[in-house]
């Protein structure tokens, strides 16, 4: 950092705090971070094992239990979406008794103004989470620990009376140690964190390196915590060893990352549509639950792989049956899973939706794949994976590192090319409307954007 931009940044840090504030120096920061990277890596521990004790009474020992219980007329298939529907009731009670937690785009815009996530939507958020992935939904534990995680980073920050800057960095922490123990990588998890609040480029660089550290430091109390292996959770190898990259694939890479970008188009018209239809009684919080509900059980009982939040679903319901599906049952597939995301976010039910956009792109790169046999299957896969999450989320670079370390493969290169054709083909289209150019603070205390500071 140059002597301007200090002397700039103490100034902002005077308009914006108060006196007493403290302004941590770089390796103190440091330290707090891997303290707040290791309380994450803690939380996101029982928050697995909580989850995983859900799911196993819910839909393995549980639904033995219950289903002995029903009449022999009535099909076991009954079952999915009869557990929706309820899960769904439960989702709109925690709403209505202990209020509405924030969401992703909430998130992201308390990052740029306050600073901070507030502690106090902790509660409904654990709960309304559990609730809404156990039920079956299409959401993932990715948004309740950003959200968990990254008001501890903040909690931590009050305490210490730290400055707006420094508090900023300590959310971003703890946002980060979530996704670094979610999705097994501590350096792409943590730069996910960093990126999404944005719509083109990652912009508060200030708290990379100490995201990162405690991304570190959540990673290894987190796989220390569970026992779960550090690397790849994907079996690619089922489809032959992957060729000597050349130019053509790089050119595959940018085609793959077209059609990702259409997708992503796609769903977030799905998405709209979906919202148009219930303006009405958006509201209505317990109702639209129940509905939403409803609605993802039926379409599970039409497409059992939709069900879930779909970590394990890519390999299990789609990689290690890909010898069984036909090109129009991956774009059923593709397309009813998209449906379901949008029942599960306009439902009211709480989660993250990476690993299902991942889903998608898995089910629409294996049709690619077999309906054009020349593209290698990883290659297909992993590319529309990474465009249709692009497309949604503006975070080419974590998107493309996260997907090699998951994937455990040596196609980074074509992954990236395919992460930045959707980056740049949808920069002007986007879902979570608060992302935005981060504000700095001028010498007269007002608020500006980085683009107006320039002009």
């Amino acid at each position: 950092m140059t002597i301007a931009s200090e002397e700039f940044n103490s100034v902002s840090t005077a308009d914006q705090s108060s006196p007493a504030s403290q302004q941590l120096s770089y390796f103190r920061t440091l330290a707090y971070a891997g303290i707040v990277g290791a309380a994450g890596g803690l939380v996101a521990t029982i928050y697995y094992f909580v989850l995983e004790q859900l799911l196993e009474i819910v839909w393995d020992s549980g639904r033995e239990f219950i289903l002995g219980w029903f009449p022999a007329w009535l099909p076991h298939w009954h079952y999915t979406w009869i557990v929706a529907t309820v899960g769904g009731l439960g989702v709109g009670l925690c709403l209505y008794f202990l209020g509405l937690p924030g969401e992703m785009a909430l998130v992201i815009d308390r990052v740029h103004d306050a600073g901070r996530l507030d502690p106090k939507q902790t509660p409904g958020m654990i709960a309304t989470s559990l609730v809404s992935i156990t039920a079956g939904g299409s959401l993932g534990p990715e948004a309740p620990l950003v959200q968990i995680n990254g008001s501890l980073g903040s909690w931590i920050a009050e305490k210490l009376n730290l400055t707006l800057e420094n508090t900023r960095v300590m959310t971003f922490c703890g946002m980060g140690a979530a996704l670094a123990a979610f999705f097994g990588d501590p350096i792409g998890g943590p730069m996910f964190a960093l990126e999404i609040p944005h719509r083109r480029g990652l912009e508060y660089y200030e708290a990379i390196i100490p995201a990162m550290v405690a991304g570190i430091c959540s990673f290894a109390v987190f796989r220390m915590g569970t026992g779960l292996e550090v690397g790849g959770i994907y079996n690619f190898g089922r489809f032959g060893v992957l060729p000597n990259l050349s130019w053509f694939n790089l050119l595959e890479g940018a085609l793959l990352g077209l059609v990702g970008a259409l997708a992503g188009i796609l769903f977030i018209g799905i998405f709209r549509l979906v919202k148009w239809m219930i303006q009405k009684i958006e509201h209505r919080h317990i109702l639209l639950a129940l509905m939403g509900g409803l609605g993802i059980g039926w379409i599970a009982v039409l497409y059992p792989a939709t069900l879930f939040f779909s970590e394990q679903q890519i390999e299990t319901e789609l990689l290690a049956q890909s010898a069984s599906l036909g090109v129009i049952t991956l774009l059923g597939i593709c397309l009813t899973k998209m449906v379901a995301i949008c029942f599960t976010i306009h439902g009211g039910f709480r989660g993250g939706f990476i690993f299902p956009l991942f889903f998608t792109g898995a089910s629409l790169g294996l049709a690619i794949a077999f309906g054009i046999p020349s593209i290698h299957p990883t290659i297909a896969v992993l590319c529309c994976m990474a465009a249709i999450n692009v497309a949604i989320t503006k975070t080419p670079i974590s998107t493309t590192i996260i997907l090699t370390v998951l994937s455990d493969t040596t196609i980074l290169p074509v992954i990236a090319i395919s992460s930045f054709t959707s980056f740049l083909l949808t920069s002007n289209i986007g879902l979570l409307k608060t992302q935005r150019a981060r504000a700095t603070e001028s010498l007269s205390g007002l608020d500006v954007t980085e683009a107006e500071a320039g002009a």
